[in-house]
């Protein structure tokens, strides 16, 4: 990727990096904290959480996404985690996001624990749209890789998601070592019985014990070999833009047959890096900048805003953040080094 722009920083205008990308997409994790302990992700005791002095303050977190909205251009707003229903706020940020002009689209990524007790709340403060995370439809497999015997509470969260009305209804599921084909077609099938849109995430090196190997998991082909012997698949022509997922449109029999039965997606970051039409920005529990997920420095907003800083200081330092963003991630080069905060304390 050649840099597009040579001219210094832009002081105004879009959040933008020197290759052009333009960033519209705020990722905001609201904790570290996470009631599951996927076997990709961290170790069974858990790990040690962002002390609470740290973490932003409502307050503090809406000042931030309002200057995102009103300054930098920010037209979607996700809140991840850790997991995000464990913030007792979560309906409160939700609603402010929601109180913004120009108004963003809201999402949510979450395990779905509890999410069955809160999806109408969440509706009514302006939730737009939630991805769930679930690997497998296998009880046993799930509590294997979870480390907790809660799959019927996941099913529950789903079904209040769509009682509650969000559309669309994603559901992640990363391809851990113990995932088979056979998971994925059943969760697929899962999937399209009940209209949710099912993408498959190639694993990342963003666990906390650093045991990521390149090998580890089902890759791309494997999986499109499973998915492809039990459905026909061929390629959405909708223009992907900077969605992380590469989309086919399933239907059983023959493709021209009948109206597909949905769509299937896989998020192949690895290798497939699709990081030339990147456009997110994301933002720590404890108020730090990424301008990658596998970014090896952030941006400290958090002192700012604790140091009295005005809203054209904050604007500006989140403007140098992402200024300085690499054209991708590195994974597939040798001198790669895997970020010290793993996935739960970056934010999906």
């Amino acid at each position: 990727m050649e840099r597009a722009i040579t001219a210094p920083m832009p002081t105004s205008g879009p959040l933008v990096d020197t290759f052009g990308r333009v960033h519209t997409d705020l990722r905001i994790s609201l904790t570290d904290r996470c009631n599951l302990r996927c076997t990709y992700c961290m170790p069974a005791e858990g790990l040690d959480w962002i002390p609470s002095p740290h973490l932003l303050t409502d307050d503090e977190l809406i000042r931030l996404m309002r200057i995102g909205v009103t300054r930098l251009g920010i037209t979607d707003i996700r809140f991840t985690g850790g997991e995000p229903l464990l913030a007792r706020h979560l309906e409160d940020v939700v609603a402010a996001a929601a109180a913004l002009r120009p108004r963003p689209e809201i999402a949510l990524t979450t395990n779905g624990l509890g999410l069955a007790r809160r999806a109408g709340a969440l509706v009514a403060a302006g939730l737009d749209r939630i991805n769930v995370s679930l690997d497998t439809v296998d009880r046993a497999h799930f509590a294997e890789i979870t480390r907790r015997d809660r799959l019927p509470d996941v099913l529950a969260g789903l079904d209040a998601a769509a009682r509650a009305g969000m559309a669309p209804i994603k559901v992640n599921a990363v391809l851990d070592p113990k995932i088979t084909g056979e998971d994925i077609v059943n969760l697929l099938r899962f999937c399209l019985q009940r209209g949710y849109q099912l993408r498959v995430i190639e694993m990342m090196p963003l666990d906390a014990e650093h045991r990521w190997t390149r090998d580890g998991g089902l890759n791309l082909e494997q999986i499109l070999e499973a998915v492809q012997a039990r459905f026909v698949l061929r390629h959405d022509p909708t223009p992907r833009g900077s969605a992380p997922a590469e989309l086919w449109l399933v239907h059983e029999g023959s493709e021209d047959s009948a109206t597909p039965l949905g769509t299937f997606g896989i998020i192949a970051s690895v290798s497939r890096p699709f990081c030339g039409s990147c456009d997110r920005t994301r933002l720590t529990a404890d108020g730090q900048i990424r301008n990658c997920l596998f970014s090896a420095e952030e941006s400290d907003l958090r002192a700012l805003l604790r140091n009295g800083a005005d809203d054209a200081t904050i604007e500006q330092a989140w403007r140098a953040a992402m200024w300085t963003k690499k054209a991708g991630h590195g994974i597939n080069n040798p001198d790669f080094i895997q970020p010290d905060r793993p996935m739960s304390a970056i934010g999906g």
